[in-house]
């Protein structure tokens, strides 16, 4: 059976995943496979008012790791050539920075606020936009070079 987690509750759950309290955190938008969150969905501005450019944030620990190790491995720059160069990528990434616009109409740019055409800025956030609104293939793609999306010997959350 299925727990489900007050806002409260999965707003200390995010901050045991990030180490912090979340800036900006409306609510969980993706869980992974052990009920714990996996993708948070962001206010457009924090509580001093700063504006903050991703809605959607990657906050499971197993996927931040290995998104992390994608990016270190060059990932940031081969997907931004890849979606430079291949026109399906090209308007996959180029819908999905119109439907960031609709959701933040008030804050410039696409996702995580990315003003240069064709340059990802960070694959977290990508990653992230995948999860969170299905069908973004750009981001299917980032998330098919992990091994796994989700740990297989159980949720890498702490209670």
């Amino acid at each position: 059976m299925r727990r489900y987690f007050s806002r409260i509750e999965d707003e200390a759950v995010v901050a045991r995943q990030l180490g912090r309290p979340p800036r900006a955190f409306r609510r969980v938008a993706v869980r992974c496979p052990y009920g714990r969150p996996a993708v948070t969905e962001q206010w457009s501005r924090d509580a001093a008012g700063e504006p903050f450019p991703t809605t959607y944030y990657l906050t499971c620990p197993y996927l931040v790791a290995a998104i992390a190790r994608l990016e270190a491995a060059g990932g940031v720059e081969r997907w931004s050539k890849r979606a430079r160069e291949d026109p399906h990528l090209q308007m996959s990434l180029e819908r999905a920075n119109a439907e960031q616009q609709e959701l933040r109409p008030e804050l410039p740019g696409g996702i995580a606020g990315s003003r240069r055409f064709g340059s990802l800025k960070c694959l977290h956030a990508h990653a992230a936009f995948a999860l969170a609104r299905h069908g973004y293939e750009l981001g299917e793609g980032i998330l098919g070079e992990l091994e796994s999306r989700w740990p297989e010997s159980g949720c890498c959350t702490a209670v």
